[in-house]
């Protein structure tokens, strides 16, 4: 059966796809390396405002730092696992103990291939924006497709196969290609991760933002999970009203200090204070310094530098990335689900 979801948030969509496994009936149970889940297959999900990205309805609330730290390892093209694991200690569990990720969208993007499929794609809807050529490609056959015993490669396998942009009426439109999708876990995270990449892109060449267009094959929750419906709020995140559309030298230079500053809040030797003054004296355009402040807070929470997480945050001035955090902070300590991000 194909299912076909449209909403202008994703927050709007995720409720929408939440509510068939919760008013439709249960599909048929599946087995996964995971636990036994319920699926649907072929749904085909729309977001028409890319912007807002943020899921607050989902219970317990997710960690906005571990998802923005997510996005800025993936536009450098890292595959290192220290820093992420810092701002999600659970993530070795499920894709592995390693100094690095197998299937870590970035790298895979902007350097496995021998090729920075980012830049690429610039380079060709710069001189050719009616390309339907650009393609970018996270599925490595070689390294990726199980062994002949039938067993993973890899802990960490990727979920999203590629990335499909084109050029329309001015708008940038995107398509995220999944090959299973975890509806409570991975899809709030997948969303952040490819609707940022669609918005750097478009601001890199000038153009307005399209659609986000997510096509799971594998639109699934884990039994273990549920049930869905006491895992599900009807809270609409405020408005994200700023934008990440820089030119592509601005882009740049913002996301590369992002990176360094994440491993300076990520750093056991950077001491509280320096991650304050690390945030005021780097370069930022102000709403890379919200992202900034938002992974400044939980590394300063993480110290249990209460006050100055306090101080940071409330100095946030994206209201929509300051409600996520504060939501978070607030969530039920006591709930048997932990918060972190299975891929799949």
């Amino acid at each position: 059966m194909f299912h076909h979801l449209e909403a202008k948030t994703a927050n709007e969509l995720w409720l929408q796809a939440t509510r068939i496994f919760v008013e439709d009936g249960l599909p048929a149970a599946q087995d996964s390396r995971g636990g036994t889940t319920h699926e649907i297959m072929n749904a085909a999900l729309a977001i028409s405002d890319p912007r807002q990205r943020w899921i607050s309805a989902r219970v317990p609330p997710m960690n906005p730092a571990f998802a923005i730290a997510e996005v800025i390892w993936i536009l450098n093209g890292r595959q290192d696992s220290e820093m992420l694991n810092y701002f999600n200690p659970q993530l070795p569990k499920y894709a592995g103990t390693g100094t690095t990720y197998h299937g870590a969208y970035g790298h895979r993007i902007r350097q496995r291939f021998g090729i920075d499929q980012l830049e690429r794609g610039f380079e060709v809807l710069t001189k050719n924006p009616e390309s339907r050529q650009v393609v970018l490609q996270i599925w490595d056959a070689n390294a990726d497709l199980p062994t002949m015993a039938g067993n993973p490669m890899s802990p960490d396998i990727p979920c999203n196969i590629c990335s499909l942009v084109k050029v329309r009426n001015d708008r940038l439109e995107w398509c995220q290609i999944m090959r299973s999708n975890d509806l409570f876990r991975g899809f709030p995270h997948n969303v952040i991760q490819f609707t940022v990449l669609q918005e750097v892109f478009a601001g890199w060449l000038e153009l307005q933002l399209g659609s986000y267009h997510h096509y799971s094959d594998s639109l699934h929750f884990y039994e273990h999970d549920g049930p869905l419906s006491e895992r599900m709020e009807e809270i609409e995140p405020p408005k994200n009203t700023e934008s990440l559309s820089f030119p592509k030298n601005l882009s740049d230079e913002a996301f590369a200090a992002l990176s360094a500053f994440s491993d300076a809040c990520s750093s056991s030797v950077t001491k509280p204070t320096e991650i304050v003054s690390k945030l005021k004296d780097t370069r930022f355009q102000e709403p890379h310094r919200n992202l900034a402040r938002v992974l400044a807070a939980d590394s300063l929470r993480r110290r249990k530098e209460i006050e100055m997480m306090e101080a940071v945050i409330g100095e946030c001035g994206n209201e929509c990335l300051r409600f996520m955090f504060e939501r978070w902070l607030g969530k039920d300590r006591t709930t048997s689900v932990p918060v972190f991000n299975v891929r799949c």
